[in-house]
């Protein structure tokens, strides 16, 4: 493969983000980008360096405090990635702040909340098998995605959140567009101001109708000196949660089904119970990690690390999709879905203090959704060639458009 020119600017459209990926690669385990708007960045692909730096108290998640050109207005409101500096939640915190929102919101998140969601998935889960059945016409092609793999995580969210029917829409159009790199400077700005007022109306509508949600238990949520979620960091919990919570597990699910479509042997072998489902699931988010290029980190002094020199301010973005398919760790068969290997190591739910809270009720979704799937359509198909399926229109997330299939062969 030819060599890239660096800075390398990251494709928006996401099409085929391992590619880059190699190419990244030629730098070593980190490698200098550009994003959109001409932003300089770090892509961090190596799964040593990767784990090093977000267990590095150096490194920074606050754009607030260590990310100058946010800092000094440089970086404008019609940025694609705006948001993911803009929100205020434990993800854009550090130290004792992010301590304080990340124990708030397990005060809301309890054991017993999520174990009780697992009956609900399971209805959840059996409502949308009817639903393809209902929508399948003979010989007629399905968007697995868009009826499955998209409904299933987000209608979980949206109920665990007590998100009334009608506010939806407009709740789960924000997250969607958040991880779009390739809107235009406008649309990027109305995005941001119409997620801000969705989540806003959410929170006031909870206030006035509380329930047995999430929502209405973040605003109950008091740390141990009494303190509450502030009204910004209330809006930005919900859209840390709504959004990128049931973006990436959208794509978790796509990527173990499509994995099972391309490999009939191993559909056989795991439904059959001769492979178990969760050396599936892990080995997806090993080979497919469902997020891409992660925002942001920052350095917050200048640090040599993996082969460069980071100088303060630097931003730095995580590439879990690469992460998983490190040669290093994994040798000349990163690239390949092998259920059976030894060590299927990843990053995928992160590392260290900011690591993934969701990561246990994400998991319930996939190990009953995707059996069920499968157990209900033995014989499904890809309706078009596996290189037909075209990217996402991003490189936040690493995922497909659409998923067309034939339900039943």
């Amino acid at each position: 493969m030819a060599g890239a020119v660096y800075p390398y600017a990251l494709d928006p459209t996401g099409v085929d983000i391992h590619a880059e990926t190699t190419r990244l690669r030629e730098q070593g385990p980190i490698a200098r980008v550009k994003l959109p708007g001409d932003v300089l960045a770090w892509s961090v692909h190596g799964y040593h360096v990767a784990k090093a730096i977000m267990a590095d108290e150096r490194f920074s998640k606050n754009p607030r405090r260590s990310w100058p050109a946010y800092m000094n207005g440089e970086i404008s409101s019609g940025f694609p990635l705006i948001t993911w500096a803009a929100m205020d939640n434990m993800a854009t915190h550090d130290g004792i702040d992010h301590g304080r929102l990340r124990r708030l919101l397990l005060r809301a998140f309890t054991s017993h909340r999520v174990a009780a969601m697992r009956s609900h998935i399971v209805k959840t889960v059996e409502d949308l098998l009817q639903e393809l059945d209902d929508a399948c016409e003979p010989g007629g092609v399905v968007d697995l995605k868009k009826r499955f793999h998209g409904e299933l995580p987000t209608r979980i969210m949206c109920d665990l959140f007590g998100v009334p029917a009608e506010a939806r829409a407009e709740v789960l159009a924000g997250g969607h567009k958040n991880v779009d790199t390739t809107m235009t400077d406008d649309v990027a700005e109305a995005n941001l101001d119409q997620w801000q007022k969705a989540i806003a109306d959410l929170v006031d509508y909870k206030r006035a109708n509380p329930g047995d949600d999430l929502t209405t238990g973040l605003i109950a949520a008091k740390d141990d000196d009494g303190s509450r979620l502030s009204d910004s960091e209330m809006i930005g919990t919900l859209h840390l949660l709504l959004g990128a919570g049931s973006e990436t597990l959208v794509n978790a699910l796509a990527h173990a089904s499509l994995a099972l479509l391309d490999d009939p042997d191993l559909r056989e072998k795991v439904t059959t119970g001769q492979i178990p489902w969760d050396e599936v699931f892990e080995e997806t988010l090993r080979v497919e990690s469902p997020v891409g290029h992660l925002p942001f980190r920052f350095a917050t002094e200048d640090i040599e690390i993996g082969g460069v020199t980071m100088a303060k301010g630097d931003v730095i973005l995580v590439n879990f999709a690469g992460i998983g398919r490190d040669p290093e760790i994994h040798g000349e068969t990163a690239d390949t879905f092998d259920a059976l290997r030894a060590d299927k190591r990843h990053l995928s739910f992160g590392f260290g203090v900011h690591y993934c809270l969701g990561h246990v009720l994400a998991k319930h979704a996939w190990m009953i959704g995707i059996p069920a799937l499968f157990e209900r359509y033995p014989a499904m198909r890809l309706a078009v060639r596996r290189d037909e399926l075209v990217g996402q229109g991003s490189f936040v997330v690493n995922g497909h458009a659409s998923q067309p299939v034939y339900l039943k062969g």
